[in-house]
């Protein structure tokens, strides 16, 4: 059982790997380089890596959490982005959300995000923590590529640990695959 699992899961990292992202907002792809922590594609087949992201759970500033540093705003709430079972894509249909997080930032100079990576509930907690993680960083390069400054932007995963619905069925999974965004003022 174990061995299978094992299997499985290897199985599953590597064709969330070999799928990448399908955007590219300006239709350049970027360069990767050694240190990237998330590559793929574009709907054209270039290269979108992403050679400013960090290892780990915290990627972007390197003196500490925008938690820690600054506030919280609450006069702004964003519309989470969903992602398909499994899946680090970010669908056409949700590629608006993240423009209003992009025009909201470029307009607000003092304003920073962390980007939460969310999962549903099946999976083991390594697996899940590290999907998270890939789904922040996949919209992460997107708020790069669309011109924020990777210093403005930070990523954390909270796998399956902090559902937004409660429930052990597709319409409770489909709510919980997500990347949430929260904005915080210098």
């Amino acid at each position: 059982m174990k061995f299978s699992m094992v299997i499985t899961v290897l199985a599953v990292s590597f064709a969330v790997v070999c799928a990448g992202c399908k955007y590219d907002k300006t239709g350049k792809g970027g360069a990767g380089g050694a240190g990237d922590t998330a590559s793929g594609s574009d709907i054209n087949g270039q290269d979108i890596s992403s050679s400013s992201a960090q290892e780990g759970s915290i990627s972007g500033a390197s003196e500490g959490k925008f938690e820690d540093l600054y506030t919280r705003c609450t006069d702004v709430n964003f519309e989470p982005v969903y992602f398909a079972f499994d899946s680090t894509i970010v669908e056409q249909s949700q590629l608006g959300k993240i423009d209003a997080v992009v025009q909201h930032l470029t307009s607000r100079a003092d304003r920073v995000v962390v980007v939460e990576g969310n999962c549903d509930e099946r999976g083991s907690s390594e697996y899940n923590m590290a999907l998270g993680e890939n789904r922040a960083i996949i919209i992460r390069n997107y708020l790069v590529q669309s011109g924020i400054a990777a210093d403005r932007i930070q990523t954390r995963s909270y796998g399956a640990e902090k559902p937004a619905v409660d429930g052990h069925d597709e319409s409770a999974w489909s709510k919980n695959r997500r990347g949430e965004f929260a904005i915080y003022q210098k």
